[in-house]
């Protein structure tokens, strides 16, 4: 009886702390997955603004450069652990169009960036 309420226990936290960005994804592991994913060292950027939302936790980067980006990733607690997505992130102000001259003439423009009308 006392192993079924401990298990019971485990398997109520596990439901309850999956759902939670904030429990699942820790400062530590957006700056590490976001130094990676972003090619910069860790402490040349800044992590700010950041909000929990359900699974997702959103916040900005700043570059030591000037750059800025926003940025996410979701999080969750299972039997394993916690894991922590890849983040996804976007430069603020870039449209996500290739460069001036890089469409079909350029050579850069292929059949996902034309079906996307990014050339």
């Amino acid at each position: 009886m006392k192993k079924t309420l401990t298990l019971a226990s485990v398997a109520a936290f596990v439901a309850l702390a999956s759902g939670c960005a904030s429990v699942a994804v820790s400062n530590d592991a957006i700056e590490q997955n976001t130094a990676q994913a972003l090619g910069l060292a860790k402490g040349s950027f800044t992590i700010a603004d950041r909000v929990d939302d359900g699974v997702k936790a959103s916040y900005t980067v700043k570059t030591n450069t000037g750059k800025q980006y926003a940025c996410y990733v979701t999080g969750s607690v299972s039997v394993v652990g916690r894991v922590v997505s890849d983040p996804i992130c976007s430069e603020v102000g870039k449209s996500g169009k290739p460069a001036a001259g890089a469409g079909a003439a350029g050579g850069s423009c292929n059949a996902l960036l034309k079906a996307a009308g990014k050339c």
